[in-house]
């Protein structure tokens, strides 16, 4: 299995990007994921998706990408999380796969 380098962003890449990193570092330990977790802001997602397999964000996805981008707000509300945690492990495995 490779190892996964997952883009992890926020408006300005260090407050809710860090909750998420945090969350994102468990549920990939607890799923035998592994993965190499970069913090960045929104804004340089577009020009580092080339060196990553999957963008998490906390905020609106300014365009699209190359690489899976899943919106991550329920890490920070709290709401639909187990759906969440779902939709990025199944993206991880299938990427992991290929």
């Amino acid at each position: 299995m490779k190892k996964l380098n997952v883009l992890v962003a926020c408006g300005a890449g260090i407050a809710t990007s860090t909750v998420v990193m945090n969350k994102l570092e468990k549920l990939f330990d607890d799923n035998g994921i592994d993965v190499n977790l970069i913090q960045i802001k929104i804004a340089e997602a577009a020009s580092k998706q080339g060196e990553a397999d999957m963008l998490v964000s906390t905020t609106i996805l300014p365009t699209e990408y190359n690489i899976p981008a899943i919106k991550a707000m329920g890490f920070l509300t709290g709401i639909g999380t187990d759906k969440l945690e779902n939709e990025i492990v199944e993206t991880a495995r299938k990427l992991q796969a290929e």
